[in-house]
């Protein structure tokens, strides 16, 4: 088990690093599709080149962060039922679901798009807009990430099993931060109560 907790960790080291260096084309992607806007508007100019560049390093940032999105336990869960449920009944769901759902469907994928990427490489595809870019660079993109998100569900179902063996922690558990939805959930509710606190100061006014 040991063995396969050290590969856990290896991978997790590989999505880790992957995560954060998209982080920077995220940066990239506003400065380009600011640029684009500026230039468009101003100076009445349109590059498809440029616009092809923006949209490829969107999918980047979707397709090559799955796997790191996994590892910090960001996907969108509904845990209506499973939530009622005890922690290790939970983690057994989640074997389940990476076992039968996550790692066939990304498996599948990945078989289907190595072809697609192969002949587009294979011919060089080119843009069928005018001054575009190359296609097979954008297409690598899915087996890519599908293959780092393959290697998070590995990951993650090791870790399943280690905190079923009482070897590590609940590999759902986030790491200190709070998730999108719990800040956003905790940001309505400040509001909430702000509007009702001065709901009844504007009472109190009224009644003196």
């Amino acid at each position: 088990m040991q063995a396969l907790l050290a590969l856990s960790r290896g991978i997790d080291a590989i999505n880790l690093r992957m995560g954060r260096a998209v982080s920077w084309v995220t940066l990239l992607v506003v400065l380009v599709s600011a640029g684009n806007a500026i230039i468009r508007k101003v100076f009445h100019y349109s590059s498809n080149a440029w616009l092809e560049l923006q949209w490829y390093m969107f999918g980047a940032m979707f397709l090559l962060t799955a796997g790191y999105t996994l590892l910090k336990n960001d996907h969108v869960r509904v845990d209506i039922i499973a939530s009622r449920l005890s922690r290790r009944a939970q983690v057994w769901i989640e074997v389940f679901g990476v076992v039968f759902f996550l790692l066939p469907a990304c498996l599948l994928i990945m078989t289907l798009s190595w072809p697609v990427f192969m002949d587009s490489y294979l011919s060089n595809e080119q843009s069928s807009n005018s001054g575009g870019l190359l296609r097979w660079p954008v297409k690598l993109l899915i087996p890519v990430g599908f293959a780092l998100l393959v290697l998070a569900g590995l990951s993650h179902l090791i870790k399943c099993a280690g905190f079923l063996m009482g070897r590590c922690r609940d590999p759902r558990e986030r790491e200190g931060a709070k998730s999108a939805e719990e800040e956003l959930a905790e940001e309505i509710a400040r509001e909430a109560q702000a509007r009702e606190a001065a709901s009844l100061r504007g009472l109190d006014d009224k009644g003196r």
